[in-house]
């Protein structure tokens, strides 16, 4: 009686691992770029444990794209309708491997850090501003990059016929 017991123990205690272990994955993500993920069947609710370090777009009810915001780590929680988180995974989100330059310029005087300049290069290199950029630098050139986004925007709702 007792090895039946026993053996049905740890067949369930292999399940769960396995079912923790599919759950538990690690999504790795660009900053700035989307990664296409797969859903597990039955969800309902996705959610992000720290939004300014990813977010999420469902497209349909098997796939979402995970963007990456910043520099870190968090996780994605999925919830089927019973309320029962069917999957958490991990998401870290860090830099490009490839295309990408850093220039490192030591501490001015007075300063106790350095200054980072970060270069997207492909063929040629344009100044791309980054997290972990001293704020003076980062706010010299993330100011245009935001008004000239906020202008696409603008022409994109200038451009949309009413009603649509």
């Amino acid at each position: 009686m007792r090895r039946p017991l026993l053996a049905a123990a740890l067949a369930v205690l292999a399940l769960a691992a396995q079912v923790s272990a599919a759950g538990a994955a690690t999504i790795s993500a660009v900053i700035d770029q989307g990664v296409r993920i797969s859903l597990p069947a039955g969800a309902r609710d996705v959610m992000v444990g720290n939004p300014a370090i990813a977010d999420i777009n469902v497209v349909d009810s098997r796939t979402a794209v995970i963007q990456g915001r910043s520099y870190g780590v968090t996780n994605l929680m999925v919830i089927d309708s019973r309320g029962r988180t069917i999957a958490n995974s991990q998401i870290v989100v860090s830099a490009p491997d490839v295309n990408r330059v850093s220039l490192y310029r030591g501490p001015s005087a007075g300063a106790q850090t350095a200054n980072v300049s970060n270069y997207a290069c492909t063929p040629r290199c344009e100044r791309t501003p980054m997290p972990g950029e001293l704020d003076s630098e980062y706010a010299r050139y993330a100011g245009p990059f935001a008004a000239y986004a906020a202008r696409a925007a603008e022409a994109r709702r200038a451009a949309t016929p009413a009603g649509q």
